[in-house]
């Protein structure tokens, strides 16, 4: 493999990971914190890219499916949870499990009637069609704005729940739900803001992935099994350890479905190598996680409490 190539994977592998901890940052919120288990958080992300699509098709404004898809999802999000899920917060996880399956089954179905069981395609923008200069290599300029995006979104995080009022909230409610509401703060608005948020997050998942992704019901399954891949890995709860997580994830995989074929053809026929190394390339960052829940249970990067 090619110097250039391979820097141009691990770009690649950056910009996967950055578009996994968008899933995983709003995930990481809702089950870390709140203890909840959203299994639907993929159907979100689904409802958004169908969203963002329909607005850019009908507009040709990329940046307008980018404003309107912030309170779409919001509001999205507080409905899903005051219809359905509110009453779940003191119920085991096999209840939650159960019912935000269901919800998965009702936002695929009702997205095949309103948008058909065929890709929805969302094309990239005139303006990001091009490339951007970086020492030299020449980078898909709308992957670029893929990894801004989500580093922005990573110190927004950060800074949301390190430096803000809202936040000192946010982890006190996590560990003592019932002192924080003693002290007059309302956790059920929390509870509900923060899976607002969770669905933000996942709409602009959804939004970014659309014009490199083809926009189809069931989108949402695959990328939650990644999603969930990435929570462990980083430790459950912990919004630093979801970013560096999912970079190492997107790296990994990336990387790994360019490097295996290559590498099993020096030990392996071709033909052999061919089909070995796309396999065991899939298999990759399941091996990577059983071997960081052997060493490191709790994951790499845990939430410190106290």
């Amino acid at each position: 493999m090619s110097p250039t190539l391979f820097i141009m994977q691990c770009l690649n592998g950056l910009q996967l990971g950055v578009l996994l901890f968008l899933m995983a940052a709003g995930l990481t919120l809702v089950f870390g914190i709140m203890n909840f288990v959203n299994l639907a958080h993929g159907s979100l992300y689904m409802v958004g890219a169908f969203i963002a699509a329909t607005i850019y098709n009908h507009t040709g404004s990329f940046a307008l499916a980018a404003l309107a898809i912030i309170p779409a999802m919001l509001l999205l999000g507080l409905i899903v949870e005051f219809v359905a899920l509110k009453t779940l917060y003191d119920r085991d996880h096999l209840d939650q499990v159960l019912a935000t399956f269901g919800l998965i089954l009702f936002f695929n179905e009702l997205a095949r009637m309103i948008w058909g069981p065929s890709p929805y395609y969302m094309e990239v923008p005139e303006w990001l069609s091009g490339t951007v200069d970086l020492a030299g290599i020449q980078y898909p300029a709308y992957r670029f704005l893929i990894i801004v995006v989500g580093m922005a979104v990573a110190v927004g995080c950060y800074l949301l729940i390190h430096k803000t009022r809202i936040g000192m909230l946010i982890r006190a409610g996590s560990t003592h739900r019932a002192m924080v509401g003693a002290l007059g703060v309302n956790i059920v608005l929390l509870n509900s803001l923060l899976f607002g948020l969770g669905a933000v997050l996942a709409g602009i998942a959804g939004l970014m992935a659309g014009p490199i992704l083809s926009v189809q019901p069931g989108m949402g399954e695959p990328i939650l099994i990644l999603t969930m891949v990435v929570i462990v890995i980083g430790g459950i709860g912990s919004v630093r350890g979801a970013f560096l997580a999912a970079l190492i994830v997107g790296v990994v995989d990336t990387v790994g479905r360019t490097l295996l074929p290559t590498l099993l053809r020096g030990m392996l026929d071709r033909s052999t190598a061919d089909t070995a190394g796309p396999a065991l390339a899939s298999m990759l960052i399941y091996l990577v996680m059983a071997a960081v829940l052997a060493i490191r249970p709790q994951g790499l990067f845990p939430v410190k409490h106290g």
